[in-house]
Parts: C-alpha cells; structure tokens; sequence
C-alpha cells in the first residue's frame, strides 16, 4: 500500500468523479475480508486508512474484561490499565500490529476494488445518461451488422448497443459506417451492466423526428395527440393547435413537404397521415379515417362508434388488409365498425 494508491484514489476522484471516501470505505472492508481468511475468520481488527498521512494501519481490539477467558479477544482490567490508565470494563482497546501472513494481499486487493470501483462507477454514469435519453431519440453510427442474426451493433461515443432485426423497419438495410437514429424504449440494470433497449419501430420514435422537425412543436404552438404506428408501412398521427391562426397540418408539412419528406425519408418511405384531433369524438373520428369520406358516425358510450361511407369509399375507409380502420382505432381510442351507406 504506497503512494500509487494514493494517487490512483486522488485520479479516480478528479477524473471519474468517484469519491475518495467511498472508496477508501471499499478498500477497508475488502481488506478486512482479505484478513480475516488468512486469520482464520478472526473478527477483532480494524483497518484505518488515512488519505491525509498515506498510511493504512491495522489495529488489533480486544475488551476489557475482569477475568480473561478468550486472550485473543479479551484484556483484564489490570493489563490494560498499562496501556491506557483511564480505562474501565466493558471499553475496548486497541493496539497496532503488522501482520506478517499479510503479504502481498492488501495491495491486490486495493487493486481489484478499486478496478471494480472504476466499473461500477462508469455503469452508474451510464444508467443515469441514458435514462436521461429514455423516450427520446440518439443518433448513433453502425459498426457493423450480424451475419446470422441481422441485428446491428451501434456505437454511440465508447459505448455500444444492439438495435435488434425485430426492432428494425423491414426496409432499413443499413451497412457499417451509416449514422442513424433510434428511440430509447428503456434501460435495464443487469449486473453485467445496463442494457440500452433501442428501436427503429416504437411510436416514440415517429412522435420525436416531428418535435424535432417542426419548430411549431418545438415551441408548443401545435401539441401532438397522439400517434398510430404500423411501422414500415404506415402512420397516422393527430395534432392540433393552440393558436387558431397557425394551421397544425400544415405546420407539420411544411413547405413544399420538406418536413414531412424529411421524416418520411428517414423512416425508409413509410408513410405517414397527418390528422387534425378534435375533442368532438365524431370529428376526431373522421379526420382519423382520411383519406377516405365519411358520411356520418355515430358514438356510443362505450368507447365504440358507426361509420357509414358511399360504397365507392368503404375500401379505402377500411384500408388494404384492414390497416386504415386499424390504425384509425388505435389513434382515436374508440372500436369502429364501418358499413357503407345503402
């Protein structure tokens, strides 16, 4: 235990931020550990370190005692008046010893704490700033992609995540060197470390490219109420606004398109419906089933409603393979049952 210990604990404070305190805290009780199995478990020591002299000592403690019955843990009245005169039963005493067993474990030991000290600190660092991230977006570079598996191994900064196949749009065909963007769905704590959960195709992710893109969202002028998702193939999302005089869809368009293209690129092609939420349930309700037009619906308590469309508009109410209707539904929190009107 000499100076470079010392020094280690001062550079892990000043450039890991982790306390010289809650390590030395860490390297007594490792310590202790490490005494007590080649001192056959005994319990009556004590390992100060001191920062400020740069000496660790041991000191071994035993109780004063009127009559003796265990001298490795015990001291009379008598005999420890020799050492300290204003003592009484019941204190302890204490009594430096340097034991020579020891060898070269005290200074192992410190190494292994404090490399494990270095670990658990960068995990903390880690949980606490992506948990920071979690429901937002990252945008991180592909290292490269799994032959067997088709996941895709992402590094952002020193660190580095899976972005499963199964989380991925059925387009996205990325190669090493691609920057691309993801939602943190969650960080787990395992006790290898946390693990990033990242996705391609959350909702989040569609809701958060817009608050990115549109400064009409930024600034809380036009709200988003909610989003529906198939991904890869398409999205509705309802959106309105606090200002009458700013119109909400338009907003999220933008010029000539450019915000909407830009999302839509970014989602490989995805396709996206953008829809003005009304609290009239029945307005909300139309608006959700654009393209198609609606003749009139028809809300129910129950959170469910009828639609009736011209017969040339049912197809396109319903959507190929059910999707239009579906996602309708989903965006709007209701159950809708679609009829063409006779």
């Amino acid at each position: 235990m000499n100076n470079e210990f010392f020094d280690a604990l001062e550079l892990l404070e000043s450039e890991k931020g982790i306390a010289k305190e809650y390590m030395i805290e860490k390297v007594e009780a490792a310590l202790m550990t490490a005494y007590k199995k080649e001192a056959a478990g005994q319990e009556n020591v004590r390992i100060a370190i001191d920062p400020e002299k740069r000496r660790v000592k041991m000191y071994m403690q035993r109780t004063v005692v009127e009559e003796v019955t265990d001298p490795e843990c015990e001291i009379s009245l008598e005999d420890a008046r020799e050492i300290k005169k204003r003592i009484k039963v019941g204190d302890v005493i204490e009594k430096e010893i340097k034991p020579k067993a020891f060898g070269r474990i005290p200074a192992q030991t410190a190494k292994m704490v404090i490399i494990q000290g270095i670990r658990e600190a960068e995990r903390g660092k880690m949980i606490q700033e992506y948990e920071e991230k979690k429901e937002d977006i990252l945008t991180a570079r592909v290292r490269l992609i799994d032959p067997k598996t088709g996941n895709a191994i992402l590094e952002l900064g020193k660190n580095q995540f899976t972005l499963t196949r199964a989380e991925m749009l059925p387009q996205d065909n990325f190669v090493a060197g691609d920057h691309i963007r993801v939602y943190v769905m969650e960080v787990k704590k395992e006790s290898r470390g946390p693990i990033v959960m990242i996705s391609r195709t959350h909702p989040g992710l569609v809701r958060r490219l817009f608050e990115r893109e549109v400064p009409e969202i930024q600034d809380g002028t036009v709200l988003i109420h909610s989003v529906a998702r198939e991904a890869g193939s398409r999205t509705k999302i309802a959106v309105y606004s606090k200002d009458e005089n700013v119109d909400p869809i338009g907003a999220c368009i933008g010029v000539k398109g450019l915000r909407k293209q830009s999302i839509t690129s970014e989602l490989g092609g995805e396709k996206i419906d953008i829809v003005k939420y009304s609290e009239d349930a029945a307005e909300f309700i139309e608006a959700a089933l654009s393209p198609a037009t609606v003749l009139s619906v028809a809300v129910a308590e129950d959170k469910s409603c009828r639609v009736l469309v011209a017969p040339d508009q049912l197809s396109l109410a319903i959507g190929r393979e059910g999707q239009n209707a579906r996602l309708a539904a989903r965006l709007t929190g209701y159950k809708i049952d679609i009829k063409a009107a006779l």
